[in-house]
């Protein structure tokens, strides 16, 4: 792919330079750190605040450190990576910039690569951040969670996110408009996790992974897991190719 290390370093530090690294990495880390204080304390607080109300909540545990990390990064994480996706190549084409680009020795498919690259950078710094923090705080809040676990744990939630980074990518290429592929994105996101509670079918959603991440993080070992990240690395292996088929016939 030619010229594909000189883009690779551009929109890296392009990630840098317009805040959204910087910017969708505190937003994450601060998630991970609010999650395992939400879970120790938000029942002390309620049962404070209730006053003469008889109100009682289970002595919080390991568990509830990462159902409210699921939670938290379940909600922001799909919407970062939509938000991350939806200009990557639409805004470079609405600018004008993508075919100024290709007029290098340049081509499409390194220019492809470098942009989701890139946006994969932000996504994983973020996440890793955030489970690093979501880590630390609850080895001190509650115990530190088993390392091997908690690492499959932050891999799967990373999928998860990866999927609907790649399906808005993919919009971004197919339209001109930014906001038609956030549309996508967000539409992507409320079907997956619609179809989700589906028999079947529904534990093959990208929004399905947090459950085996659960399990993996308290030790145990989910069935089909291998089978669910499978399918969802084929989806983003799907959308990229599908983007640069799209992008390789468009005329800029």
């Amino acid at each position: 792919m030619n010229g594909f290390v000189s883009l690779i370093r551009k929109d890296l530090l392009e990630q840098w330079r317009t805040f959204r690294l910087p910017a969708i990495g505190l937003v994450f880390l601060i998630f991970g750190l609010m999650s395992p204080l939400l879970a120790k304390y938000t029942g002390e607080l309620v049962e404070r605040f209730a006053g003469d109300i008889e109100v009682s909540f289970p002595t919080p545990t390991l568990k509830d450190a990462y159902d409210q990390i699921i939670k938290n990064l379940g909600q922001i994480g799909p919407i970062a990576a939509v938000f991350l996706g939806m200009g990557a190549i639409a805004t470079e084409k609405q600018k004008g910039t993508a075919a100024l680009i290709l007029t290098k020795p340049v081509s499409r498919g390194a220019f492809i690569a470098s942009k989701f690259l890139a946006l994969l950078a932000t996504v994983s710094t973020s996440v890793i951040l955030a489970c690093a923090a979501g880590y630390a705080y609850t080895a001190i809040l509650f115990e530190a969670p088993p390392f091997g676990g908690y690492f499959a744990f932050t891999l799967l939630i990373l999928l998860s996110i990866t999927v609907y980074a790649s399906m808005t990518f993919l919009a971004s290429t197919l339209f001109k408009a930014p906001l038609a592929a956030a549309g996508v994105g967000l539409a992507a996101f409320a079907i997956t996790a619609g179809v989700a509670s589906l028999p079947g079918i529904g534990k093959y959603m990208p929004i399905a992974l947090y459950a085996p991440a659960r399990e993996l993080a308290l030790g145990g070992l989910p069935n089909n897991v291998l089978l669910q990240i499978v399918v969802n690395l084929l989806v983003v292996s799907l959308s990229m190719t599908l983007s640069w088929l799209s992008f390789r016939r468009q005329s800029l």
